[in-house]
Parts: C-alpha cells; structure tokens; sequence
C-alpha cells in the first residue's frame, strides 16, 4: 500500500496549493480518504475527508470556505485545493485511507484510520 502526498511548498499569505495524494496497493475507490496535517510541535489534526463515492464531505472548522477535497476514482487520486491560506496552516499534510464507515467522529479522532501515506510540507509565510 502506498499514499504518495505531493503539492506542498512555499506561498504566502493569501496564495493557494493543490495537494494530490495517489494511492497504489488498495482499492481506492473503495475508501474514504481524507487529510490531516501536523504542525512542528503539535499533534496531528484532521482537515477533511471525502466518501468514497466522492457524495458528502467533512472539514474542519479553521478551513471551511477556503479548502476544497476532491476525488478522482479512475486516477487513485484525492486532492486538496487550499485557497487563501494563513500562516497557521503551515504543516506537514498526510493523507489516510479508512475503510470504515462515514463518521466525522472516527477522522477527528483518527480511529478509523487503515493506511497513511507521508507528509507533504507547506510553509506559508506571513
């Protein structure tokens, strides 16, 4: 299994990143999938998810209105287009993969997590 996150850099404050995350070894289109982000010092917190079917999603609060996840079934490819980013969103991303079923609770708390790919950096500067 591999979930591969690229998309990460450098923007400043107000600028915008697409993450994509590609998935191998699984089948993806039978999957959750969604991205959490962990800054330097600080736990790892979830961002959003999307179903399998790509129908209904989840975000966080901090990100609603300027973070958008989408799905690619026919790619193995989710996405993360991140729009008017602050500084506070400076993090490594991970995307995951949950088998489970569609609970916001279980990304929150990352429980329902099967499978995690490495992080992608993005630095935003003020």
């Amino acid at each position: 299994v591999q979930l591969q996150a690229s998309g990460g850099g450098l923007v400043q404050t107000g600028g915008s990143l697409r993450l994509s995350c590609a998935a191998s070894g699984f089948t993806f289109s039978n999957y959750n999938m969604g991205w959490f982000r962990q800054a330097p010092g600080k736990e790892r917190e979830f961002v959003s998810a999307i179903l399998w079917t790509g129908g209904s999603t989840y975000y966080r609060d901090s990100v609603k209105g300027r973070f958008t996840i989408s799905r690619d079934n026919a790619r193995n490819t989710v996405y993360l287009q991140m729009n008017n980013l602050k500084p506070e969103d400076t993090a490594d991303y991970y995307c995951a993969a949950d088998s489970g079923p569609w609970l916001r609770s279980t990304w929150y708390d990352k429980s329902g997590v099967d499978y995690w790919g490495k992080g992608t950096q993005v630095t935003v500067s003020s």
